[in-house]
């Protein structure tokens, strides 16, 4: 009997994973494709999913197969200077195409020891009091104590928990490919900035790799987006649209993505959630899918842990729902904003000027940019202070930096007071001292995520905020 089975092997599954076998639980991750998809939906991370992989070591790695770009994400493709001091020590995108992050993530789960199996489908679940039961396509079945369901927008999961998935239904659907071509580069560029002047919607140009990607609107939206566009779809909206298909040829990689907007009801029925796509979908401008299923992961992932060590406060699985529904609701928001401000029509391109010249405040460029990079969250922890339910950026220390110190995803007490004691929760709470001259004055409790728990230098206040937390014995 597992302590977590995860259902699906994506990002978020995988970050799942990963976070979870830091706390040594026992995990098994089904994936129904028996191998990893090539198609490529999202291109770049952002910077607070650069930020979780820096506090994990995953940093680096993921550079080599990168490149980063300035800026830290544009509001409906509109050009803007990045605005200065963002709360950020990562101010950049990275750009790396979903297979590689995929592939990685995948690679640092099994390192940490989680159970992976592809190419098995589970087709349903019960659950009762000690546990769950996952039913197999091969009619075997495997249990576990908990269940995450991370199988992407027709999550099973989540219909088998009868969970309601409200929003909108798809209105336009966009063709999006990897290919090779015959036209010039030159010729390409200059065709692409011409047509992007009337249509925000289309897109080609040049990957790192040699290939090109481009992005088209379909003539229409399909009845089952699961079947991959053909070349010859494909070749003609790039004709319907730009007047060539640049002699598309030799694809990489075909698929399709629509403007289809909808958030789960829960996150949790008993002993199962949802996470990443199964718990919401949205259109792809920003960029924020994948993020959004990652920093899901990372919220998730300690607290999970936690319950199934034996340490975590009444209450606190309950605090995922309420920390990440409100995330991805805004992240609704600012997607269907930004599908309206693409739209060709005189109506929105009125609209999208008007926003242009409304960021040209800095406090309106700020607070977009935050938004696209998920650097202005801050959950509500029932604090006054502006500093609590805020991440902490990385910043140096007397030795080493921040993000250094939180590698094995533990609660972490910076305390520059020196007056203040973790002796009653070792062995989940760490103490620095020592902290160099960038935090401040007080005492700060970073939850495994980053999260700012607490800010204080009074010891009976950081057990107060322990307590809260942490079900400990001393």
């Amino acid at each position: 009997m597992y302590d977590v089975i995860i259902i699906g092997g994506g990002p978020t599954g995988m970050m799942l994973a990963s976070e979870l076998r830091l706390h040594d639980v026992s995990v098994l991750v089904l994936e129904r494709d028996a191998e990893p998809t090539r198609l490529v939906r999202s291109l770049g991370l952002h910077a607070r999913s650069i930020e979780i992989l820096d506090q994990r070591g995953l940093l680096e790695r993921f550079l080599e197969h990168g490149a980063a770009y300035s800026g830290v994400g544009r509001f409906a493709r509109i050009d803007k200077p990045q605005p200065a001091d963002l709360d950020t020590a990562h101010g950049y995108i990275l750009g790396i195409p979903q297979p590689i992050t995929d592939r990685l993530l995948a690679e640092r789960a099994a390192e940490l020891g989680a159970d992976i199996r592809r190419g098995i489908e589970a087709v349903g679940l019960t659950q009762d009091e000690d546990g769950v039961t996952v039913e197999l396509a091969d009619g075997a079945s495997v249990r576990s104590r908990w269940v995450v369901g991370c199988d992407g927008g027709r999550s099973l999961v989540r219909r088998a928990l009868g969970v309601g998935f409200r929003g909108e239904a798809a209105t336009t659907e966009w063709l999006l490919g990897e290919i090779e071509i015959t036209a010039p580069a030159d010729e390409v560029a200059a065709i692409s900035d011409e047509v992007r002047k009337t249509h925000r919607g289309f897109g080609i140009g040049p990957t790192p790799d040699g290939h090109f990607r481009a992005v088209v609107p379909a003539a229409s939206v399909s009845e089952d987006r699961t079947v991959p566009p053909t070349l010859d779809e494909f070749r003609s909206q790039l004709r319907a649209f730009a007047g060539t298909d640049f002699g598309a040829h030799s694809p990489i990689s075909l698929t399709r993505f629509t403007d289809a907007t909808r958030l789960a009801d829960r996150y949790r029925v008993g002993r199962v959630f949802l996470a990443g796509d199964a718990a919401h979908v949205h259109p792809p401008l920003g960029g924020q899918g994948l993020n959004l299923g990652i920093q899901d992961a990372f919220n998730l992932g300690w607290k999970l842990a936690a319950e199934v060590r034996g340490w975590a406060a009444p209450g606190l699985l309950d605090t995922y729902f309420a920390e990440r529904h409100p995330v991805a609701s805004d992240v609704l928001t600012l997607t269907r904003a930004q599908s309206v401000l693409i739209d060709a029509a005189p109506g929105p391109q009125a609209a999208r000027r008007l926003f242009a010249e409304l960021m040209d405040f800095d406090d309106v460029n700020r607070f977009l940019a935050e938004r696209v990079a998920s650097i202005g969250i801050r959950y509500d922890l029932g604090s006054d202070n502006p500093l609590v339910g805020r991440r902490l950026r990385d910043m140096p220390l007397a030795e080493g930096r921040l993000y250094e110190r939180m590698r094995d995803g533990r609660w972490l007490l910076l305390d520059p007071t020196g007056g203040l004691s973790v002796d009653g929760w070792p062995e989940v709470v760490d103490r620095i001292v020592d902290v160099g001259e960038h935090l401040g004055q007080e005492a700060v409790l970073l939850r495994p995520d980053g999260h700012v728990a607490w800010v204080g230098g009074v010891q009976e206040g950081l057990e107060r905020a322990l307590e809260e937390w942490i079900a400990v014995v001393r």
